[in-house]
């Protein structure tokens, strides 16, 4: 047999550009051009010149960044937005920075993270869905993983003389590549980070989690998550700084909170007993007023009507009541509790006197509030179990009442009506790609050094993808044309930088999709058209667990809205039969824009109910319930824990 010469084959540049394609695709990366040698080589060294590159090094006065992602938040949750949650970190890096109060996540957080990472919406990225096997397709844009022509933030400013961090939930590395065996190029240490510290599923245990230091799974020591990333967070910097004083460091912060299971100390929950007796109702008056007194939105703004799935406080029961104000009493203490864990590493800034030249990007949540607790909560039933009644449901949460916050509660998770008062002023919630309920978050911007007007308030239309060229053009730093001598993609989001200290510059986001397993949206100018998917997920879940088959879906048959966002900011005034030339013409572009960030073929609930997507190896033939059990038992490599993260 012929022996192949491998050097001889890459000298064709046809087939040097075979390999370098084949190369990429299946390890993600090219070979690498040795660096030009510059000095001279002569016989002997005393006719030899040596050379040695000037090392790498940021640009001088370039300041340490930290991206803090909260998940599963809603815009009306914190203190910071008018919430009735105590967050005192959030409070004062707001006061002393700026609020963006018109910023958009993809309404679901494997795609927020990847297109947060990338500069690049989600779909561009492969990260439609989920890199979960039960969640992701074989499609361009729905594999899950993240192409090594989308560098990643952390790879630029490493590339630029930064250190990188992350710690907390990373969510985009694919479940058949999280294992200790790998391969380890789409785990973070292979994305850009030099340390990793958290989980690579979309919800652990936050007394038990699937813990991952760098490359390798190690065992939690019982403490709560959030103490351990931060802990880990503040020993990456002492040591970087220890080993280069004055070298600048990225920290990507992403705990696990609020994330279902809501898992908190009763010292934190505690506090809050008694406070949100008077209900959903009651909650969702007292924040929009505190919203309008911030600024943070309109002051003519008015509350879109309650859920009909939601029941008026007033005419629950006693039982229910008590129940579902201990759900918000411990997912508030959840998100007060996060909020003193970021203030750590904040007061460690500031003691070791870095704070000042340090830019913090605070995302309070990945995608609206959560609706994945039902309308009764949840303390350990599952996402994809099977289903019981809300009679059934009730009892046994108010059996097992003391258990809410608790270890022992796994998929702790409170009840829709806490969803919607938590999401104020919006109407819908998480997964609601077609609603600002599901993709309007808030944003805080703090960099001392660098923005004048403090406590400042900032309307300009942005996305999840506008904090990476931001970042970009604070630190000073172009955006690569190769990394590792991989060409790179264009970044698609736009730069945040002029508004930092111009309240009124021109919003740069022209133009965006929105695309969560069916619910869709396309943004414009301030115009947004978005079509809600039926069956939606409640009505396809409530069939699954009744082993019944749900109304087939039809894409062609969802009734689309339009709303002018520059005059009804919250969705109240549906505009599609007054301008149907308007409604035309933003479809047309969803779908000039679904065809230019790989959103088709449109894969939706029915199809991972139904198994229909990645059904092939060792799955094949397994139930979705199998399936889940399978990624979520105690030791699993990834974590979906019942959840559609």
């Amino acid at each position: 047999m012929k022996k192949f010469q491998y050097n001889s084959f890459i000298k064709s540049p046809q087939k040097g550009l075979l390999i370098t394609a084949l190369l990429i695709a299946q390890f993600g990366f090219a070979q690498e051009k040795p660096e030009e040698f510059k000095g001279v080589i002569g016989k002997t060294l005393a006719d030899s010149k040596e050379y040695w590159p000037e090392p790498v090094k940021a640009p001088a006065g370039a300041p340490n960044v930290i991206w803090i992602l909260l998940d599963d938040v809603g815009f009306g949750a914190s203190s910071a937005f008018g919430g009735l949650i105590e967050t005192p970190t959030f409070d004062a890096l707001a006061n002393n920075g700026l609020r963006y109060t018109n910023f958009h996540t993809t309404a679901i957080c494997a795609p927020t993270r990847a297109a947060l990472l990338t500069g690049r919406n989600s779909g561009r990225v492969h990260v439609s869905g989920f890199s979960h096997t039960i969640l992701s397709a074989g499609f361009p844009g729905w594999d899950g993983k993240i192409p090594s022509d989308k560098g990643t933030i952390a790879e630029i400013l490493r590339e630029n003389g930064y250190n990188t961090f992350a710690v907390g939930k990373y969510g985009v590395t694919p479940d058949e590549d999280a294992t200790d065996a790998g391969p380890f190029d789409r785990w973070p240490t292979g994305k850009g980070f030099d340390h990793f510290f958290g989980f690579l599923g979309s919800q652990t245990d936050q007394y038990n989690p699937d813990l991952v230091e760098d490359q390798v799974h190690i065992t939690p020591d019982g403490r709560h998550l959030s103490e351990l990333i931060t802990d880990k967070a503040i020993s990456y910097i002492q040591k970087q700084q220890k080993a280069a004083p004055g070298k600048p460091f990225f920290l990507y912060y992403a705990p696990g909170a609020a994330h279902a299971p809501h898992q908190v100390a009763k010292k934190w929950s505690d506090p809050y007993k008694g406070k949100f007796d008077d209900g959903w109702d009651a909650y969702r008056e007292k924040v929009i007023a505190n919203q309008k007194k911030l600024g943070v939105i309109p002051a003519n703004a008015v509350l879109p009507e309650r859920n009909p799935l939601i029941t008026d406080w007033k005419k629950l029961t006693p039982d229910q009541k008590k129940v579902y104000a201990r759900f918000m009493e411990v997912y508030a203490g959840f998100l007060t509790y996060t909020d003193y864990e970021v203030g750590r590493v904040v007061n460690y800034l500031k003691e070791t006197n870095q704070l000042d030249n340090t830019v913090i990007f605070v995302a309070i949540g990945d995608n609206g509030a959560s609706k994945e607790g039902t309308t009764e909560g949840t303390i350990n039933q599952s996402l994809f179990s099977q289903g019981t009644s809300d009679e059934k449901n009730l009892k046994k949460n108010l059996a097992n009442i003391d258990e809410i916050g608790t270890a022992k509660g796994l998929n702790t998770n409170y009840p829709l009506g806490w969803a919607q008062a938590t999401n104020v002023p919006f109407k819908n919630w998480k997964q609601d790609a077609q609603s600002e309920g599901g993709t309007h978050n808030p944003l805080i911007v703090f960099y001392p050094k660098g923005i004048k007007d403090k406590g400042g308030i900032r309307n300009q239309y942005s996305h999840v993808t506008d904090l990476l060229p931001t970042t970009l053009d604070i630190a000073g730093i172009k955006a690569p044309e190769y990394i590792k001598n991989v060409k790179q993609d264009i970044i698609q989001g736009s730069s945040l930088y002029a508004s930092l200290n111009n309240a009124k510059a021109e919003s740069l986001h022209k133009i965006q999709y929105y695309y969560i397993f069916g619910n869709r949206a396309i943004y414009k100018d301030g115009w947004k058209a978005g079509a809600a998917h039926l069956p939606d997920s409640f009505a396809v879940k409530k069939a699954f667990g009744k082993n019944e088959k749900p109304a087939e879906s039809n894409f062609d048959n969802d009734v689309w809205e339009l709303y002018n966002l520059n005059e009804d900011f919250n969705e109240r005034n549906n505009l599609a039969k007054k301008y149907p030339e308007k409604l035309a013409e933003l479809k047309k572009l969803f779908d000039e824009q679904a065809k230019e960030n790989n959103v088709y073929p449109l894969i939706d609930w029915q199809d991972v109910y139904n198994r229909r997507i990645h059904n092939t190896g060792t799955d094949k033939g397994k139930t979705l319930q199998d399936l889940v059990k399978q990624v979520t038992k105690p030791g699993s490599a990834t974590t979906t824990s019942g959840s559609s993260n």
